[in-house]
């Protein structure tokens, strides 16, 4: 598995690069399956860490009522929106946030797409024990919630949605470090008008160092899918 962080970059910018690095693993494997031996290259899995400046982003199955804003409204709180071919409703990208984008071949991993968001999920909580929170899944919903059995205060930390074809995966997970949650205020995340959106610094009380989030989130992304570092 080959690991990027791209720092601060924008979502457009990104989103293109994504779609560059996907169809070149998807016109290898098509190349490769068709001629039945490695004949373009050996596949070549990757995972994408990003931070993203202030962007909503709705997916192919969301609604736009669940954006809060009109246009001259986005533009005041200098956020951008954008319409995605990931599955899932609408999400907020920001600053203080782990966006990670895997662009992987399931099949190599020998995984169905529900088992593959099934061990993002597990990644995330186990990243979440290190820091002594306790993250789960909510049976319905994919991502990293905190108090799913206490009505009234259950939140999600990490929001996940993805796209696959032929196996082969793009988008991921958003996971809320260091984020402005104010931001949130202004969309029904995820389509959820009762539950509420948290972050790793509001539940320790204080702000949190992102490299060290990072270091330990790749660590558990390496354990769970038990995969190797390339360079």
């Amino acid at each position: 598995m080959k690991f990027e962080d791209l720092g601060l970059k924008d979502y457009r910018s990104t989103w293109d690069y994504q779609e560059k690095v996907f169809r070149q693993l998807l016109d290898i494997k098509i190349a490769n399956r068709n001629t039945g031996e490695a004949g373009m290259g050996r596949e070549e899995n990757r995972i994408i860490f990003v931070e993203h400046p202030h962007v909503y982003t709705l997916g192919k199955s969301g609604s736009d009522n669940n954006l809060l804003l009109d246009y001259l409204q986005l533009q005041a709180k200098d956020a951008s929106f954008y319409r995605i071919d990931r599955g899932g409703d609408i999400t907020y990208h920001g600053p203080g946030q782990v966006v990670g984008y895997p662009i992987l071949d399931l099949e190599l991993f020998d995984l169905r797409l529900k088992e593959y968001i099934n061990m993002l999920e597990e990644a995330i909580i186990r990243s979440l024990l290190v820091f002594g929170v306790k993250g789960e899944r909510l049976d319905g919903a994919t991502g990293v919630w905190i108090d799913k059995e206490v009505e009234g205060k259950t939140r999600k930390i990490c929001a996940i949605g993805v796209k696959a074809s032929r196996y082969v995966t793009m988008h991921g997970f958003a996971f809320n470090v260091n984020t402005n949650l104010d931001y949130f205020n202004y969309i029904n995340p995820c389509g959820f008008t009762d539950k509420g959106v948290t972050s790793l610094e509001k539940e320790l009380g204080e702000r949190q160092e992102m490299d060290k989030v990072k270091s330990i989130l790749k660590m558990k992304l390496e354990e769970v899918f038990e995969f190797e570092w390339i360079n």
